[in-house]
């Protein structure tokens, strides 16, 4: 029961990053694909209908942890507490921004929450991914599993007793991050968007896919230096190169379908990439959960989760909340799939 439940919060916060992750990556071109007010109010409206329903995700991410390994949503949640101070207020900024730039028929007003919404998309990215470079290299937990992390202690030194959440580890993951969504954003501006904006929008996502590349060589080469768990879990279950080959697949999908000029199947594709090293950070790290920089002190699926009665209970209501979210989910993109038309504005 505890590895599925680690099966299951995984998926749940891989379809976080899958389904904000596009909406995130359209903040952070926002700026750089649309040339003009209209464009920018455009990808506004690509995103407008879903980008606070991919948000659930999280939350619901949040409360699964919290009944499945409550050692480890308490650890994580005060360990990481100025992280998840900085994500809650950069989520915040994003919405504020989404729902107010067009409350004020003013070019300046217009701009600054452009500029909000770009600063609040892009560092969000860095942080989230930032975060998983955090999990994946370990925290400095004690024998009673608490711990905290400052902004940054020793930037060069990633396996240092103390580490911060910054670190050139850390920092490497967040960019690797970065162009990643960056990429799948601009994928999805392209499929819902027509003319100048959709073929820029196709242009951005050439250059990220190269951005991508050869930051997720640096960040897996770096991966394995930093955390011998890696190395050991692909040794032990060779199996999980399933993962890894997965997210190659996307990547080569990505490339062919942009030569080819399929929108669609490069979303799909960029979306495969990021379920598959996802899925190969939480295989690598298995049983763990939190690791830590003393091996002996990590949480792991046994000594972190929840009593077996608790995780079955849980295990129904998850079952028929899942089987709701998605109806939402399906029904609220089929209503709103196709293009966005450049000359019907309306809403943002």
């Amino acid at each position: 029961m505890p590895t599925l439940w680690f099966i299951l919060v995984a998926f749940m916060l891989t379809m976080y990053v899958v389904l904000d992750g596009f909406d995130l990556g359209a903040g952070a071109i926002n700026l750089f694909a649309a040339r003009s007010d209209k464009e920018r109010r455009l990808i506004l409206r690509a995103i407008g209908p879903v980008w606070d329903g991919n948000e659930v995700w999280l939350i619901a991410a949040g409360g699964t942890l919290f009944f499945s390994f409550p050692l480890l949503y308490a650890s994580s949640f005060s360990g990481f507490y100025l992280p998840l101070m900085i994500v809650l207020w950069l989520l915040m900024l994003r919405g504020i921004a989404i729902e107010l730039r067009s409350r004020i028929p003013s070019p300046i007003w217009c701009s600054f929450w452009d500029a909000v919404f770009f600063l609040g998309s892009s560092l969000l990215s860095v942080f989230l991914g930032a975060a998983l470079g955090n999990v994946i290299r370990g925290v400095p937990l004690a024998k009673d599993a608490t711990f905290f992390l400052p902004l940054w202690t020793d930037f060069l030194n990633p396996r240092s007793p103390t580490p911060g959440i910054l670190d050139w580890y850390t920092v490497l993951v967040g960019l690797m991050a970065v162009s990643t969504l960056v990429l799948h954003g601009a994928n999805y501006i392209a499929v819902k968007t027509l003319d100048a904006l959709h073929d820029q929008a196709q242009q951005i996502a050439r250059w990220a896919w190269v951005a991508t590349v050869l930051l997720s060589i640096l960040a897996t080469l770096a991966t394995f230096f930093i955390q011998p768990l890696v190395y050991a879990s692909f040794t032990q279950r060779p199996w999980g190169v399933i993962f890894p080959l997965l997210a190659l697949a996307g990547l080569v999908g990505s490339f062919v379908f942009h030569q080819r000029g399929n929108d669609l199947w490069a979303l799909f594709s960029s979306g495969a990439f990021i379920v598959g090293m996802l899925a190969s950070a939480a295989f690598s790290l298995y049983p763990n959960v939190l690791p830590a920089i003393n091996p002996a002190n990590s949480l792991t699926v046994i000594n972190a989760s929840a009593s077996e009665y608790g995780q079955t209970v849980g295990l129904v209501w998850w079952i028929i909340g899942i089987v709701l979210a998605s109806i939402y989910f399906i029904f609220t993109y089929r209503i709103f799939w196709g293009k966005v038309s450049v000359t019907d504005t309306g809403g943002h």
